[in-house]
């Protein structure tokens, strides 16, 4: 990883609120002139300190107004059976997040989907169906308190 200076961070920072941002305002922002900047800016995405761009889109706006944090245990914690179950959430666009996790549970995920009955279909026909899947328990988020997307940088 790149030790990153106080000019790096300003940019991440930067880029964090506003992804589209012109160069100029960046470099302004700054305090560079646009062709260091850009260049500081290129040093960041191929040492893969920044991986990628995106929108954030609100999932309410486009209906996704279920949100899951579902708890899964395995039957044997083996690399074979995690490897398998990652590959096998890793393919259902419901799942936003998945963490391998320690404790009582193997797996958190983080769930999207439009409606209760969506859940239940994904829950019965996807998630159960994994092989080795021995424990689901799954909590519904009534509403966001806090939700990041920066880095605290």
């Amino acid at each position: 990883m790149p030790s990153l200076d106080e000019i790096d961070r300003k940019l991440l920072r930067a880029l964090q609120a506003n992804g589209r941002i012109t160069n100029q305002d960046l470099s302004d922002l700054v305090g560079l002139s646009p062709s260091p900047c850009l260049r500081r800016l290129r040093q960041l995405e191929s040492a893969g300190v920044i991986s990628h761009y995106a929108a954030l889109v609100d999932p309410a706006a486009v209906g996704l107004t279920v949100t899951a944090f579902v708890r899964v245990r395995l039957d044997q914690q083996d690399d074979r059976h995690l490897a398998a179950f990652e590959k096998a959430v890793d393919g259902f666009p419901e799942v936003m997040e998945c963490y391998l996790m320690t404790g009582d549970a193997d797996y958190q995920l983080r769930i999207l989907v439009e409606s209760l009955n969506l859940f239940e279909d994904f829950l019965r026909h996807k998630l159960t169906k994994i092989r080795g899947v021995a424990q689901v328990t799954t909590s519904f988020a009534l509403r966001p308190v806090v939700y990041r997307t920066a880095l605290p940088l």
